[in-house]
């Protein structure tokens, strides 16, 4: 198998920390996208778009937390439920930054766009952090309807929320 060469086409620069965005989920964080100026012609027509997809590279992931595979759902700690009830899953499962990958993918608001710059709200990358490539949210990329397994579904009724 060969290996995968990516090149970041910009940063994120935010004036959180790194607490401040791992705290701020589910909403994320204001930050700016900072577009690297050989990839600005590459925005032409982004404008008007309300959201985004942000793909990046999570680049404060260890090697060691790289190999971990099974975690349990730690977020939800956040909402009351205690870590010795929250199930052990796949990395997969989840959206936890623990992966063998380490790329991230959140949509974001929109802002604004100037220049290279792109505003957005609900992101939740570190300042500084690599991006990959942005895309548009679309309709057609919208679901409406979606199945969750059971030890999911069950985890958001005891908080007293809908998942959906």
């Amino acid at each position: 198998m060969s290996e995968i060469s990516l090149k970041p086409i910009g940063y994120v620069r935010t004036r959180f920390s790194d607490e401040e965005v791992r705290k701020s989920w589910p909403k994320g964080v204001e930050a700016e996208i900072e577009v690297l100026p050989q990839y600005e012609d590459a925005m032409k027509g982004l404008d008007g778009f309300s959201h985004i997809l942000v793909i990046f590279y999570m680049h404060k992931i260890s090697e060691k937390d790289r190999a971990t595979l099974l975690v349990k759902p730690r977020r939800l700690t956040r909402l009351g439920i205690s870590l010795d009830e929250l199930p052990l899953v796949g990395v997969f499962a989840l959206d936890s930054p623990l992966r063998p990958n380490p790329i991230g993918l959140t949509i974001a608001r929109v802002l604004s766009i100037s220049g290279r710059i792109i505003r957005v709200d609900g992101m939740d990358a570190y300042d500084g952090t690599p991006v990959l490539d942005i895309k548009p949210y679309t309709p057609d990329r919208a679901v409406a309807e979606i199945e969750l397994p059971s030890w999911y579904r069950s985890l958001w009724e005891r908080i007293g929320r809908r998942p959906l």
